[in-house]
């Protein structure tokens, strides 16, 4: 009889994930049609599926349906070739990026992917240009040049060593190009991919059908036929679904509660698969609100907030507190925050806020997405309201929006302060930094900060030595201390619940917590 799975299992970057293959039965699988798909419940629906619009956990969907030139195959922590056959710097300065693409890809509607094809999807990036989207990945690309069909060159504006990096995020997924035009996005909910698996059918935000690619040629292995991934609302209707086996795995949005009752189940129906991860959660401020872009503001937030609590109220310690934008584990994280402000006290909060003639109780209004990151979001920030009010110095109120629309609603600049999650596009500190800042971010918010975007940022990724730029990160980090208008909350766990019959789940995860679906399959041996 198959043991619920107790023991940790590291599961993102910040420790191998070759260490995840001991225990949970990594047997052969025979998966036939007759044992139908498996199917795979989450809270993130996509909001998009043009990769040219996407830099969020859109991806997870991209991965298992595109294609892009270097991947992390299970097990590894850099990336490595998948319709590339080989990528390398061709210069001592890390600014000319080669790459021979794979004899005969293909993509599923037949057509040849060749060099050109995967210059126009990086193109069509940088000219659609959408707000919040991918481009600002490609800060570093100056052009690409084409040589001939397998072969093409990314010529860099600067050193960057972690362009490779960069290309394997699925932000990069290579697109056929008479589908899918060079200066706007495709709308018609379809795709024409080349990844391990075709997208059969799509209902937005409530179901994907994956079937096998037979015409794939790339590291993934498929170890099933057909997955079907089904989007929720939130957690409970999710592991209601699991528990009455209409789901075979649940990820991405699982609630603190449900995650304890999993663990305390005697039942043998059922497996959790728990590790160490580097999602973080965290606040953003609106520099041109009245309020929030007031700097003794932001501070006082900051020397209030009380991250352990929301740790243990809200998450029931399934998260743990962050003080800085890098999380643990990752090489140049710091406790920027909690140096600075050390425990939350309410008379340090008020000293700020005398000290810039700021009138209490500050009015503000915090907004967060109804269902992106889980049911315990909404509790999150009527726990974030309470410490802000029970301190006398704020007048909270809280809005929420579903995620397609909140997305809108902050590229547009209309909240003043709003809850954001981060999922790594690649498991490096500056991965933690350079998405939020700079004219063009993630965030769709501008955040000018010179020293980090044109010095610390630039001389770090001249180092292919990733530790020895633990300094740059470090006054990186600091930088966006003193600014506080990034508030770092919570680093999370990654959790995968099962059921008992499904094994690979523990080495489905890549080192940016994006599953690969072809890991997944059903036991059929003891």
């Amino acid at each position: 009889m198959f043991n619920r799975i107790r023991r940790l299992r590291q599961v993102a970057a910040i420790a191998s994930i070759s260490s995840l293959v001991a225990g949970c039965g990594i047997l052969s699988s025979d998966s036939t049609e007759e044992e139908g798909p498996i199917v795979v419940g989450t809270t993130a629906a996509p909001s998009t599926l043009d990769p040219a619009a996407s830099w969020d956990s859109s991806w997870e969907l991209f991965r298992n349906i595109y294609q892009t030139l270097l991947s992390y195959p299970s097990g590894s922590m850099t990336p490595e070739p998948d319709a590339a056959e080989s990528c390398q710097f061709t210069d001592r300065t890390n600014m000319k990026y080669k790459c021979e693409l794979r004899e005969g890809l293909k993509f599923s509607d037949g057509h040849a992917l060749d060099a050109q094809a995967v210059k126009h999807s990086i193109d069509r990036i940088r000219e659609i240009n959408v707000n919040g989207g991918p481009a600002g990945l490609l800060g570093s690309l100056e052009r690409i040049q084409v040589l001939n069909d397998r072969e093409i060159v990314f010529h860099l504006n600067k050193a960057d060593a972690t362009f490779p990096f960069v290309l394997a995020t699925p932000a990069m997924s290579i697109v056929q190009p008479d589908a899918y035009p060079a200066d706007k996005l495709r709308e018609d909910g379809t795709v024409v991919g080349s990844g391990p698996y075709t997208l059969q059918s799509y209902d937005e935000g409530k179901q994907a059908e994956l079937l096998k690619n037979d015409s794939y040629e790339g590291y993934a292995e498929r170890k099933n036929d057909a997955v079907t991934i089904r989007y929720y609302q939130d957690s409970p209707t999710m592991v209601a679904a699991l528990r009455q086996k209409e789901l075979d795995v649940a990820f991405r949005g699982l609630a603190a509660d449900d995650i304890v009752d999993i663990q305390a189940d005697d039942e043998d129906e059922l497996q959790l698969i728990e590790g160490s991860g580097t999602e973080i959660n965290y606040l953003v401020f609106n520099p041109k609100d009245p309020m929030a872009g007031k700097s003794a503001v932001r501070k006082a937030i900051a020397q209030v907030i009380d991250r352990p609590a929301i740790a243990h109220k809200v998450y029931k310690d399934t998260v743990e507190p962050l003080y800085s934008m890098v999380p643990k584990g990752l090489t140049g994280h710091t406790t920027g925050f909690f140096d600075d402000y050390g425990e939350p006290s309410k008379t340090k909060a008020r000293r700020i806020l005398a000290k810039a003639g700021i009138t209490t109780p500050v009015p503000l209004t915090l907004w967060y997405t109804s269902d992106r990151y889980g049911s315990a979001t909404k509790a999150e920030f009527q726990e974030l309201k309470s410490q802000l009010e029970e301190s006398g110095l704020f007048r909270i109120t809280l809005k929420s929006r579903p995620w397609k629309t909140y997305v809108a609603g902050y590229q547009k600049g209309e909240y003043p302060v709003f809850g954001r999650g981060w999922f790594p596009d690649f498991p490096d500190a500056d991965n933690f930094i350079a998405p939020f800042v700079g004219d063009q971010n993630a965030l769709g918010t501008p955040y000018v900060a010179p020293e980090i975007t044109e010095t610390l940022l630039p001389r770090s990724r001249a180092e292919s030595d990733r530790a020895n730029v633990v300094k740059d990160f470090e006054e990186a980090q600091q930088i966006l201390v003193d600014d506080a208008r990034l508030l770092p909350l919570w680093q999370g766990r990654q959790y995968v619940a099962a059921s008992a019959e499904i094994s690979g789940a523990e080495r489905a995860l890549d080192p940016s917590t994006i599953m690969m679906m072809g890991e997944l399959y059903r036991k059929t041996s003891w």
